[in-house]
């Protein structure tokens, strides 16, 4: 690959890549997509839901293709709180969900990113795999392109930093440093074979719909963090993460959390004679709207994970990254009209930012894990409590229902847990703290640049 010169050189072929550089390159732009895997998607683990909005704005009827890179439709999605033995489910079924445009789907992202990154091929960017950029390319101060690992240069009037959680790039632009091991969680997953007809009997599901479950409780053995099921066509995605500050804490292998997952009561007969087909892990950015990076600077842009743009309470990350690549594209469109590559003019693009869903979204968020770290017993007592008390109000044991429902409210508000939270819910100088700091957050938000 010899010494060119771009409108615009992407680095990282997953969705937030893919979609600037489909993007940019439909408009006439010369584009050029870089990926250090031997193809898109190799270097990635993820089985998991992608939401169809966010693809149709930029493929539109992509579900109509003969053979879309979705595996199932959901049309069903459950919440779990698991205690060792038990679990309450709070679930959500619709036959809306049948209709097309589906909402989401289960998708293995080795499939998907093959066939997203050859949608921007088919728009006329280069894609160019097994290429690991080293460097950035400054002139008097700006950003003007790219070095490889083999000696090439590549030079663009802006570049787009799509490079992933770890973002070389954005470290080399001096925007991040390493994150923080409170910032980042590992993710554990297994692919398990199942026959399709096995997934679709268990899972109650006719042909192709899939469901999703979350669970939280005893699963994350304490730990800030959740497991997942989601089902595809012949197979099922199980895992779980928790935050790498709580890995080091605790001590706990990740490989442990997943085994003590399959063997719990609730979940075993589900994946009941599934066969392992691949285990991986992989770093999720969960800092959230605190630790997003500037995302703009001289001749540059960050998109996705590398930015931080994971909202962990909702698992949403793929549609935030392709909403941002598009984003960005646009905005390097917007600059090639003026000429203008700067700091001031690319900031346009933060703008467009907080006129979705994904600036807000990550900003109302972003105080929930720090709260539910300050209440651990939340991810302890909480759980055993909760199905404890659910056991006792649906076993039927020759009490009186008067009487069982008197025992589990003592119950209750006699566990050391419940009057903490209450104790401290109730403390009026808190009271007083949370009103002030829900208006100066309400104000603040109005002034974000």
């Amino acid at each position: 690959m010899a010494d060119e010169k771009f409108d615009v050189i992407i680095v990282g072929a997953g969705p937030a890549g893919a979609s600037a550089a489909i993007t940019c390159a439909r408009t006439g732009l010369s584009t050029v997509l870089l990926e250090r895997g031997e193809y898109p998607g190799a270097k990635n683990v993820q089985g998991g839901i992608l939401y169809t909005k966010m693809l149709t704005e930029i493929i539109p009827d992509f579900w109509k293709e003969p053979k879309p890179p979705v595996e199932r439709h959901i049309t069903e999605q459950k919440v779990m709180l698991l205690s060792n033995q038990s679990a309450i489910h709070l679930g959500f079924k619709s036959a809306d969900w049948r209709k097309e445009p589906h909402n989401c789907y289960s998708i293995i992202r080795v499939s998907f990113d093959r066939w997203y990154a050859k949608k921007a091929e088919e728009a006329g960017a280069e894609l160019y795999t097994g290429v690991l950029v080293s460097d950035l390319i400054k002139k008097n101060g700006k950003i003007c392109g790219v070095k490889t690992s083999e000696g090439d240069e590549l030079f663009a009037n802006v570049v787009i930093a799509c490079d992933g959680v770890n973002s070389l790039l954005a470290q080399k632009a001096g925007l991040i440093d390493e994150w923080r091991p409170d910032e980042v969680a590992l993710a554990v997953k297994e692919t398990l074979a199942l026959p399709k007809e096995k997934i679709e009997e268990r899972f109650s599901l006719e042909a192709n719909e899939g469901a999703t479950f979350e669970m939280f409780g005893k699963v994350t053995e304490g730990m800030l963090g959740y497991a997942f099921l989601y089902t595809n066509k012949e197979s099922l995605s199980l895992g779980v993460g928790c935050k790498v500050s709580h890995f080091q804490k605790t001590g706990i292998p990740p490989y442990e959390l997943l085994d003590h997952l399959k063997a719990h009561p609730i979940l075993k007969p589900l994946i009941k004679d599934a066969q392992s087909l691949e285990y991986s892990g992989h770093l999720i950015p969960e800092g959230g709207y605190y630790s997003m990076p500037p995302l703009y600077t001289d001749g540059f842009l960050i998109a996705g994970d590398a930015a931080q743009m994971v909202n962990p309470s909702h698992r949403e990350g793929s549609n935030l990254a392709m909403t941002a690549g598009k984003l960005a594209a646009e905005t390097v469109i917007e600059s090639k009209k003026t000429g203008d590559t700067s700091s001031k003019f690319l900031s346009l693009y933060q703008k467009k930012l907080r006129e979705t869903f994904i600036i807000p979204d990550l900003y109302d968020h972003k105080d929930l894990e720090e709260k539910i770290e300050e209440r651990p017993e939340l991810l302890t007592d909480i759980p055993d409590l909760v199905c404890n008390a659910a056991y006792e109000y649906f076993n039927v044991d020759g009490r009186a229902k008067r009487d069982v429902q008197s025992a589990i409210l003592k119950k209750i508000f006699r566990n050391k847990a419940v009057r903490k939270i209450i104790k401290s819910e109730l403390n009026l100088k808190n009271l007083l703290g949370l009103f002030k700091g829900a208006v100066k957050s309400a104000l603040n938000y109005k002034n974000l640049s």
